[in-house]
């Protein structure tokens, strides 16, 4: 027999085992619980209980059965096995009593999932019980359906659900309902949808119950329907008027003391309306046309000063943004946010902020109101809400407000934090080379980010600063001058440092003609300060090997600048000879290369003169426009608002071959190194030209004919450091023809299947030319929605290159198949491995993963098979 009588005795039994122990006065209010003695003795209770359990259940004791299932379960609750009782369970729903069945559906919810063979037993049990005359019995029933039913119990029992759902007894089809919602919407329709079209008639009755539980799963029901079968939308779209009536009766409805909620009437039954709305108005004008009016009721009406009000009111501002709703409406629902960002809670805020995100691109003219509001977020206490601020920001920027928020990005880089400042740096040179007004303030900008992070700027950065220097001679005495000053006053920022040493190796003279400009006085500047200057910052404690080479350039090409005196030149030599000797390999290879020049006489300069602007135009950031005006050359110091005022008379437009050419992007943000760029096809074949690389490869390199249009070969490197190499292009440009389909053993291989889209790689060799394979990437739409904005940017290991011709086109259609052609040289006998970077739009949303692909067969390149 078990010792304790009934669950009261065992719960007093096993509370006995804890030792209480009052504390002295101080501490009387805390008690210490028990030791690992009476843990111990506790176990040793559970066990022999549910040994004495068994034992009652072996002896078929039914007077006893009900108490030793309470007590059953209760140990269960407790962490200890009570599988044994599951049969004792189904015995107890058996018995005629409400209070047996009571317990037995509840040992069944606790004991039994959908994966026990014994589950098949209830099912005659339950669907005796839901046409039991007893309603409470029903609820049982269906209540214990909701959580365990199974696929195969859902089929045999469908009909009772669907027969119930029209009961005329409130307590029944409140509770048929909860079932239908929980077990039709989750488990019939997702694991039995051939069925789902018996509920809908049932579901559009339960629309007009006026009861607010049979609405509130009702709504659900329909939601989730709808959710998992798109098909279900039309037949729901009539019920939208029946949902507005609902909706404007719980927003006029006066105090209801059964469902006020903080003054609001039932606002989980308005949230769980205005989902279902936002549902059914999608991509639909009449029925979003039939919401418009009591959703601005809806965000008028209710009272935002406390939380319940806010999350309606956050409902109702996703629907409006989600339906076909009236400009006017939209307008008031990013109000809506906007008052969300002036909010106390921060949990508000970040809300506000990252809808916001979502739909900048949709009314930025709505959003930039709120501009002061979402400036005043950097500042905010809580990293993440200055995070999505950041992001918000980024997309706010446009020609009109560009000097505005550069200036609040750059005061918010002097106090960001490291995490922040890589991103913020990289945007800030975005923006400038997108919107910037003229060049001059283009030029302040990004001095003023090397300034301030000079440790936290990509490499991209770097060189799209120096190419636009380059590009702009009427500026280069100006931001020489200030390069020289920012050095000589900060030697510790790595970006600022190689900037200043390339543009005082390359514009020494002019700097030296000029003079140094500041606080609108003109200050004569001697070749040996440059030289001393480039030197401190060689025995600075903040150089690394990337400064040393950059100033053993610099020193090398100043000193072949004509206004450099004799005695510099040779003190030059002297730190060269000095570095011939150096242990760094780079150093030692450089000074000798250099030194060098120096017994070549007169060819030295011819060597050593001013590079020409390199013909790259298009950057990671964006194009160096030659149209913006250049701004004051007035030589002072401007504010980050600029002293210019002048605007640029036209917007830059970019040609039609640079927004085929989408891939012309560097791959620095996948593989953490820089690469070349290759510059845009012009309109008509042009003789080839080569670009004329920097001593350290700033610009990259390549020999490709203008005309053909290329993207830069990427090596699979990983260092992120800006230390890291550009490879040189390959030599030899792709035919423009394609190449033709002959042969009919081309074998395709899949590299990317997902969200709808697929891209195939097939390969072609020939025998003629053992390490070059013609590889075509075909694109097409797998799934029933277009396909947009499709980015494809490939790279192969260093001991590899690549070239790519543009993409057919950008956008795939269902049914249709757009292609890309590749070329890649690799060495004979080795294999073809692929980094792959895939971005794309589909329904709206954007994607973008990155594929590591080495599926080609061994043997492509031709070699030993």
């Amino acid at each position: 027999m078990p010792t304790f009588y009934n669950l009261k005795a065992l719960i007093k039994g096993i509370r006995a085992c804890k030792v209480i122990v009052l504390n002295p006065p101080p501490f009387a209010n805390l008690i210490l619980v028990s030791s690992s003695q009476t843990v111990a003795d506790e176990r040793a209770l559970i066990q022999q209980e549910s040994a004495a359990i068994r034992a009652s259940f072996r002896e078929e004791d039914s007077f006893q059965r009900h108490h030793n299932v309470a007590k059953l379960l209760y140990i269960h609750m407790l962490g200890s096995p009570a599988h044994f009782g599951q049969i004792e369970c189904l015995k107890l729903v058996a018995s005629p009593l409400f209070t047996d069945k009571r317990l037995g559906y509840l040992g069944i919810m606790l004991l039994l999932d959908e994966n026990q063979e014994v589950l098949t037993l209830v099912t005659n049990s339950l669907k005796n019980d839901m046409n039991h005359s007893n309603m409470y019995a029903v609820g049982l029933a269906l209540c214990t359906f909701a959580n365990i039913a199974s696929e195969e119990m859902s089929r045999d029992l469908a009909n009772e659900i669907e027969k119930l759902l029209g009961s005329s007894n409130t307590y029944i089809r409140k509770k048929a309902r909860t079932i239908n919602a929980a077990l039709c919407a989750l488990r019939v329709i997702k694991k039995v949808p051939d069925i789902v079209d018996h509920f809908v008639g049932k579901a559009k009755n339960l629309l007009t119950d006026r009861n607010h539980g049979v609405l509130l799963t009702a709504i659900t029901l329909v939601t989730e329907m709808c959710s998992i079968d798109e098909a279900n939308l039309n037949e729901f779209r009539s019920a939208v008027p029946l949902l507005v009536r609902n909706l404007k009766s719980l927003v006029t409805t006066g105090y209801s003391p059964e469902h006020d909620v903080s003054g609001i009437t039932d606002p989980f039954l308005q949230v769980k309306i205005l989902r279902l709305m936002r549902i059914l108005g999608k991509g639909d004008e009449q029925a979003s046309e039939a919401m418009n009016d009591i959703l601005a009721q809806v965000a008028t009406n209710t009272d935002g000063s406390k939380n319940v009000g806010n999350s309606i009111l956050y409902e109702t501002v996703l629907t409006v943004l989600e339906i076909e709703a009236d400009t006017g409406l939209r307008v008031m629902a990013i109000n809506i946010l906007g008052k969300f960002l002036s909010n106390r809670d921060n949990n508000i805020r970040y809300v506000a902020l990252n809808t916001l995100n979502k739909v900048v691109t949709m009314d930025t003219n709505a959003v930039q109101r709120h501009r002061n509001t979402i400036l005043d977020c950097l500042r905010d206490g809580d990293i993440s809400i200055r995070r999505r601020a950041l992001e918000l920001s980024y997309a706010l920027i446009n020609e009109q407000n560009v000097r505005i928020l550069v200036r609040e990005l750059l005061a918010f880089l002097e106090v960001a934090d490291d995490e922040f400042k890589l991103g913020l740096t990289t945007q800030i040179s975005l923006a400038a080379e997108r919107f910037a007004p003229n060049k001059r303030w283009h030029i302040d900008t990004v001095l003023r980010v090397l300034k301030l992070a000079g440790n936290f700027v990509r490499e991209e950065v770097l060189s799209a600063f120096i190419r636009l220097v380059a590009h702009t001679p009427e500026l280069q005495a100006y931001t020489a001058s200030k390069l020289y000053l920012a050095l000589k006053a900060d030697i510790s920022q790595e970006s600022l440092t190689l900037a200043a040493t390339w543009i005082l190796g390359e514009y020494a003279d002019i700097l030296m003609e000029g003079g140094i400009v500041e606080d609108e006085k003109t200050t004569p500047v001697r070749d040996s300060e440059i030289i001393d200057l480039l030197l401190s910052c060689m025995d600075s404690p903040y150089s690394n090997y990337l400064i040393r080479q950059f100033v053993l350039a610099a020193l090398t090409k100043a000193s072949a600048r004509p206004t450099t005196s004799q005695s510099e030149q040779d003190r030059v030599a002297e730190v060269l000879a000095k570095f011939t000797t150096s242990p760094e390999l780079e150093l030692q290879q450089r000074a000798v290369e250099f030194a060098s020049l120096f017994t070549l006489g007169d060819m030295r300069a011819g060597v050593l003169e001013q590079m020409p602007a390199p013909e790259l135009k298009v950057t990671v950031m964006g194009v160096v426009s030659e149209k913006k005006p250049v701004g004051s050359t007035k030589a002072q110091d401007a504010d980050l608002l600029g002293d210019d005022t002048s605007t640029p008379t036209a917007t830059t437009s970019t040609q039609p071959a640079q927004n085929a050419q989408s891939n012309q992007d560097l791959l620095a943000e996948i593989f953490g190194s820089s690469s070349a760029t290759s510059s845009p096809s012009p309109p008509a074949p042009q003789p080839q030209k080569s670009s004329v690389d920097d001593i350290l490869g700033l610009f990259g390199s390549n020999a490709t004919p203008a005309a053909v249009p290329q993207t830069p070969s990427v090596p699979m490197s990983y260092p992120a450091t800006p230390a890291t190499a550009v490879p040189a292009m390959l030599t030899q440009a792709i035919p423009v023809t394609p190449a033709t389909p002959s042969a009919p053993r081309l074998t395709a291989y899949s590299a990317y299947d997902k969200n709808g889209l697929k891209v195939t790689l097939t390969p072609q060799t020939s025998a003629a030319k053992p390490g070059i394979v013609m590889i075509l990437a075909r694109f097409q739409a797998s799934g029933g929605s277009a396909i947009t904005g499709i980015s494809f940017q490939a790279a192969v290991p260093k001991s590899q290159q690549l070239q790519m011709l543009p993409m057919s086109n950008p956008n795939v259609n269902p049914g249709a198949t757009e292609t890309q052609q590749m070329r890649v040289v690799a060495p004979v006998g080795s294999n073809v491995r692929l980094r792959l970077r895939i971005g794309y739009t589909v329904d709206g949303e954007t994607h973008q993963e990155q594929v590591d692909f080495a599926g080609f067969p061994p043997g492509l390149t031709g070699g030993s098979s």
